[in-house]
């Protein structure tokens, strides 16, 4: 009577098994992970910070790299692939930060580039103002020179022409008193006649008087 021992077929099957509980194992801890809801979130909020820091103009490589990394942490979450959807959300996470930094330094040295053109026009301003006021008093110079040498060349021109004119007095108004009074109730009169003593008209001896403009009429009588 021959006895089959079991214990070969039974140790053949342990590897096999061994693997099946392992592969269940792996899984079931697949499964078992969360969702990696705050990775997501805390790589979406760095991208949003980095976009309002200006990455886009000072950082967009770095920017970009974050972008890419998200979207493919967004797949993968999709597809239920936590851990790598965990990973790449990390990975986005560090170049938004590193996105954010750049984009910060870079706009601190654009304001500083402005300050410094700013101070440099002042700067240019302020020169051209003070070499206006040094021509200015050059100009006022020269022309006080040119006045005194007018002045020690000719001192009689100088001293008449500093010599203000004195404005022509007014004649004073007659007083009343000296004006006469017309006569009342006469109007204006006019000078009377003055009669030379050479032309005294001659009496007739009629007691007529004379016409100077008809002598013959006094020949009266017959008489020449």
């Amino acid at each position: 009577m021959h006895i089959f021992s079991r214990t070969a077929g039974s140790l053949g099957r342990l590897p096999a098994a061994s693997a099946l509980l392992a592969l269940v194992l792996t899984l079931g801890g697949c499964a078992s992970a969360p969702p990696p809801n705050d990775s997501m979130n805390e790589a979406q909020s760095r991208l949003q910070t980095a976009r309002d820091a200006g990455a886009a103009d000072y950082a967009p490589v770095d920017l970009g790299f974050a972008q890419d990394k998200f979207q493919q942490a967004q797949a993968a979450f999709a597809d239920r692939k936590y851990a790598d959807a965990t990973n790449l959300a990390e990975e986005s996470r560090a170049d938004a930060e590193l996105a954010t930094a750049k984009a910060r330094l870079g706009a601190a040295r654009a304001q500083i580039q402005n300050k410094t053109q700013d101070n440099a026009s002042l700067r240019a301003e302020g020169q051209q103002v003070e070499a206006a006021a040094e021509q200015r008093e050059q100009q006022e110079q020269q022309q006080l020179q040119q006045q005194q040498q007018q002045m020690q060349a000719d001192p009689a021109n100088a001293s008449s022409s500093s010599i203000p004119t004195p404005a022509p007095a007014d004649m004073p108004a007659p007083s009343s008193s000296a004006l006469s009074q017309p006569s009342q109730g006469g109007g204006f009169q006019t000078m009377p006649d003055q009669t030379l003593p050479d032309q005294t008209l001659p009496q007739p001896s009629s007691g007529q008087p004379v016409d100077p403009n008809n002598p013959d009429a006094t020949n009266q009588g017959g008489h020449p």
